[in-house]
């Protein structure tokens, strides 16, 4: 019997609604692929969950079905976890079968030898048998893949949309913590748990969405811990201390960073760089300019040890770019202009063209700096000239908050002119 909810109901019930025969269906798979030969066998195979489409062939399931990618992967998850339990269902029925023959030629030979008091040792066996049976190789390196997939960042794509893109393997994640594994096993699925956790963490923290953004850091600060890795609990620490200090915690955002330093160690990393890059962003925030720049120096030291892999351009790496806009905010709440002008130069020329985002932040920088130089006009007309180039779905959250801090600064007409076009949308 197939899963109801799973990849061969899918398939089939969405072919013959649109009433195509497996051919049909076959031709319109080999169209999307470019003419690339499609076997209608395949397809049978799928339909009938003798065999399970593999990730390769996901998006161009979600195209040809209408379906969305989401979708797809979710039957899947839906079919293998029902093959799995009628596997485990009929590996018991077999091994109860056995277990009772078994048990009368143990029963013979203790009369025999005098060991007729010991327990049946094999049901024991046949629980930890099953148990590791449950851990599945596949789902384990899929959602590996797919840690690795988004730590990419967003690639030019809008939060919301990215977010979308992670539901389905929030799932796969959320099942395999389910499962009993080895410790080694569990250690890293901890630390990929760790990864795509905070992943949505910084997501919802872009988006403004503070409280839950809060709630998944906390769920990857609980993965870290538990799969002993302090560069990624060092990581997890930092981007959280960005949601206090972006969103008006500065003195919490200051502890945190400070603790996620701490935990990095002395040992170049990203980690260690974010972290001390975000301590002193953190003090500036709160007015500690000697130890702001102390921690300037600290972050300028490590990110010039880092290798390629470790500024490699993903959420996870510490790159260039990455530094400089760190930096620029710093100097930018320390009221050093002039370091922040030089930073922020350095940010646009690393700075990739589909990196929305971040070109956006560093635009508002140099807006706080010209207030700061006294030209409140000319502020409000960066800051403007950002809000209006901005797509629709960057204008809430990070961005939205830097720009009405800034607002809150500028005096008389710019910062009425500033506010009109926040109010507009």
């Amino acid at each position: 019997m197939m899963e109801p909810e799973g990849i061969g109901a899918l398939l089939r019930g969405s072919r013959e609604s649109a009433g195509l025969t497996r051919e049909e269906q076959a031709s319109v798979l080999q169209a999307a692929q470019g003419g690339k030969w499609f076997d209608p066998e395949n397809l049978k195979r799928w339909e009938t969950e003798r065999r399970l489409p593999t990730p390769m062939w996901h998006a161009l399931l979600a195209e040809c079905y209408g379906r969305s990618p989401e979708e797809i992967v979710r039957a899947v998850v839906a079919s293998r976890r029902h093959r799995r339990i009628h596997r485990l269902i009929d590996q018991e029925e077999r091994e109860e079968g056995s277990a009772v023959d078994r048990r009368k030629f143990l029963g013979v030979a203790a009369a025999a030898t005098g060991m007729a008091g010991l327990p049946d040792i094999s049901e024991a066996r046949h629980g930890i048998n099953a148990g590791l049976s449950t851990s599945d190789g596949s789902d384990l390196a899929y959602l590996n893949g797919a840690f690795e997939r988004h730590r990419g960042g967003y690639r030019g794509c809008p939060p919301n949309e990215v977010l979308g893109q992670m539901k389905a393997d929030l799932e796969l994640l959320r099942e395999l913590l389910g499962r009993p594994h080895p410790a080694s096993v569990r250690r890293d699925l901890a630390r990929t748990a760790a990864g795509i956790t905070g992943l949505v963490a910084v997501i919802q923290h872009d988006r403004g969405e503070q409280r839950d953004a809060v709630g998944w850091f906390a769920t990857a600060e609980q993965a870290a811990h538990e799969s002993g890795d302090r560069h990624m609990l060092a990581w997890v620490l930092s981007r959280h201390a960005m949601v206090p200090l972006n969103y008006g915690a500065p003195n919490a955002a200051a502890a945190m960073a400070i603790r996620a330093r701490a935990e990095a160690g002395r040992t170049p990393s990203a980690a260690a760089a974010l972290a001390a890059a975000v301590t002193a962003r953190s003090l500036a925030s709160i007015g500690d300019r000697e130890g702001a720049l102390r921690a300037v120096i600290d972050a300028r030291g490590i990110a010039a040890q880092l290798d390629s892999a470790q500024e490699a351009d993903t959420w996870f790496g510490y790159p260039p770019q990455k530094h400089h806009v760190h930096l620029s905010q710093a100097f930018t709440l320390m009221g050093r202009t002039r370091d922040a002008y030089a930073e922020q130069e350095s940010a646009i020329v690393l700075t990739k063209a589909p990196s929305v985002m971040t070109r956006a932040l560093i635009a508002v920088d140099r807006a706080v700096c010209v207030r700061a130089d006294g030209d409140p006009a000319v502020a409000a007309d960066l800051a403007v000239n950002v809000w209006r180039q901005l797509p629709s779905p960057y204008r809430d959250g990070l961005v939205r908050t830097r720009v009405e801090s800034l607002c809150q600064s500028l005096p008389g007409r710019p910062g009425d002119t500033l506010r009109e076009v926040l109010a507009s949308r």
